[in-house]
């Protein structure tokens, strides 16, 4: 289970007695996730979604995550709403940590998802980077380009413990995209961790996103980027380019790619398969001692990476022009 930090009965029944939820009636940790410490509680007055802020998490920027939830909903996007205490206050601290507590959302995230979810994925994606446009914050990206070198320097010496010659092709990866990152392409509020656990659905239909904390302000078509790698896979490492051509196609009945966004679409893919295959190796090869975190496979984004290194277009992703 995603859990780091341990809260007590105590500390909890004194955590909730700030808002006016009522008392708690269950409350048990998250698996899915492995940046912070989650939990669900169901109290007197309803459900909500605990979060503990841990690892990445700049205390910093948490502002930034709970006020573009509340801009995304207030312009029609279904996504978790901070839950003010007696004070006015969603920010909290319990456990040692910073704390906020979030409304809970109806719906289950899918496993194994169709062209179906990923076509109304692609499409809730274009509404929230539309919905986004006007939203006053900023936040630089810190897991883009100039933040992949520092993390490779950390796993370098021991990459090739998880598989013989990982350094070289992460090393070799890393080298082309720092130099060859595209430039200039459209901008905006990007959820940029849009994996199938963050995402809610009812039948079909997307019920609701969820975890914003690694939201920022960075290229519109890498987040596209990202959902294309974390559901566009098969189990055998092989790209679904009918799954690709949904969500594309889903994206696009909202918001049309430039031009540029297309010709870059396969650098882009090719970035954000290293982003997440460098910060997966960095957390397994540095599991807290006694942290009850079961760390995601680097090498499923390494396989990624090889796919994206061979791609021409953006037509092998599934686009249709």
């Amino acid at each position: 289970m995603a859990v780091y930090t341990d809260v007590s009965d105590e500390e909890l029944e004194a955590f909730v007695a700030t808002y006016d939820i009522g008392s708690v009636l269950s409350f048990k940790g998250i698996a899915e996730g492995v940046e912070n410490s989650n939990f669900f509680l169901h109290t007197e007055r309803g459900s909500y979604i605990l979060t503990l802020y841990e690892k990445r998490v700049r205390e910093a920027d948490l502002p930034f995550f709970l006020e573009l939830m509340r801009h995304l909903a207030a312009r029609g996007l279904t996504c978790p709403q901070p839950i003010l205490d007696r004070d006015g206050q969603a920010l909290k601290r319990l456990a040692g940590r910073p704390a906020a507590l979030v409304s809970f959302l109806e719906g289950i995230s899918v496993r194994r998802p169709t062209a179906r979810h990923c076509g109304a994925l692609g499409e809730a994606l274009a509404r929230l980077h539309e919905a986004g446009r006007d939203f006053p914050m900023t936040r630089e990206n810190a897991l883009s380009v100039p933040g992949w070198r520092p993390l490779f320097e950390v796993a370098e010496a021991q990459a090739d413990t998880v598989s013989p010659g990982l350094r070289a092709r992460a090393a070799s990866a890393l080298e082309s995209l720092e130099r060859g990152w595209p430039r200039d392409l459209p901008t905006g509020v990007i959820h940029a961790d849009l994996f199938t656990d963050n995402v809610f659905f009812i039948g079909d239909g997307v019920s609701g996103l969820i975890d914003f904390y690694f939201a920022c302000t960075d290229a519109l078509a890498y987040d596209l980027s990202i959902c294309l790698n974390a559901w566009c896979f098969e189990p055998d490492g092989s790209f679904n380019v009918t799954k690709g051509r949904a969500m594309i196609a889903g994206y696009e009945r909202v918001r049309r790619l430039t031009d540029a966004e297309v010709e870059a679409l396969p650098v882009l893919a090719r970035g954000s398969a290293l982003r997440f295959m460098l910060t997966r190796l960095v957390d397994w090869l540095n599991v807290p001692p006694g942290a009850l975190v079961r760390p995601k496979d680097p090498l499923e984004y390494d396989r990624k990476l090889s796919f994206h290194g061979k791609a021409a277009s953006a037509m092998e992703y599934g686009l249709q022009r």
